[in-house]
């Protein structure tokens, strides 16, 4: 398939937001590769959501080793469609990529140790076929490796040219700021961190957020719209063919059934502003001070289109906010 960029990509489309204290921006909304380019899916559209991805100005395509499925076959897919397709534009597209989570059996293939971490890095730049990525992540921290030698892997990572930055993932706030510090004596800036957001779930809410800002280090949230529940397909119930509708989907009916009445009264609130539910909850993420980018899945282009139209309205009024936060009973200070 024959591809050429177009033209006007960088005509103010997409904006582009400087991640924490560094000299890298980030657009708005990033790609997550973790559904939608493995093996199992249609390699054909996968390609062109890559393609229309870039056209809309989105720069940032996010991967870890395990995504698939099968584990490694996003990464080798969508390497494959980067050498055939994306030659000689390496230089405007941030690549990431994670480790830490099971990916092959026996003793060294998760986790946090230097020996996981290193090895998983080498494995991805070779299915991704390429010489570096732009940030390597520690995909969730480790209760029994030190976090000096997780973070020192990090350290080794950029000191060898593999990554040109480092972040973190799952982290809690203490030990978010502990591993910037260890990564800081090391030499090396932690640039971001990707967390868990969504309108049902603010936990990074309870002192990450402080941290970032204080620290200086960007924030990518995953699940911005809580693994579908905030896309509107629940507005009148369960779906057969949702995610919750199948048994052994990511989202299980009851925790379904106990947000429909909330997600019923965001759904006025979108309306009133103007935007689907899947705007505004994308729209609220990109509202917080410490968030650089918002990272979204897409299985087709006509879903991908419409999730970067949240674009078009991000300013919320205080009013607003409050309404969100009182439908989600979250309590605000001040």
């Amino acid at each position: 398939m024959n591809y050429t960029p177009d033209p006007d990509r960088y005509d103010g489309r997409m904006p582009y937001r400087r991640c924490g204290k560094s000299g890298l921006k980030l657009p708005a909304i990033s790609l997550g590769f973790w559904h939608n380019f493995g093996d199992v899916d249609d390699l054909d559209e996968s390609r062109r959501i890559m393609h229309r991805a870039f056209d809309l100005g989105i720069t940032h395509f996010d991967f870890a080793n395990n995504y698939g499925p099968p584990a490694g076959s996003a990464e080798r897919n969508a390497g494959q469609i980067l050498k055939e397709d994306f030659q000689g534009l390496r230089d405007e597209l941030i690549i990431s990529s994670k480790a830490g989570y099971h990916m092959w059996d026996g003793p060294y293939g998760e986790w946090g140790s230097r020996k996981n971490l290193l090895s998983s890095l080498d494995q991805s730049l070779d299915r991704l076929q390429l010489d570096y990525v732009d940030i390597f992540y520690s995909h969730r921290p480790d209760p029994e490796t030190p976090l000096e030698e997780t973070m020192g892997a990090l350290a080794t990572a950029v000191q060898n040219g593999k990554a040109l930055y480092v972040g973190i993932s799952n982290y809690p706030a203490e030990m978010a700021s502990e591993a910037y510090d260890i990564l800081q004596s090391m030499g090396v800036r932690c640039l971001i961190h990707q967390p868990r957001y969504n309108l049902f779930d603010r936990w990074i809410e309870d002192g990450l957020t402080d941290v970032l800002l204080d620290k200086g280090v960007g924030c990518i949230p995953f699940s911005p719209l809580a693994q579908g529940l905030l896309t509107g397909r629940y507005i009148e119930g369960i779906p057969a063919d949702s995610r919750a509708g199948k048994e052994h989907g990511f989202l299980q009916q009851d925790a379904v059934t106990e947000k429909i009445a909330q997600v019923q009264r965001l759904n006025v609130i979108a309306e009133q502003r103007g935007q689907s539910l899947a705007h505004m909850a994308l729209a609220w993420i990109l509202r917080h001070p410490a968030v650089t980018s918002a990272l979204i899945g897409a299985s087709s282009v006509k879903q991908l289109e419409e999730n970067v139209r949240c674009l078009d309205n991000l300013a919320f009024s205080k009013e607003e906010i409050k309404a969100i936060d009182d439908i989600v009973n979250v309590s605000v200070e001040g």
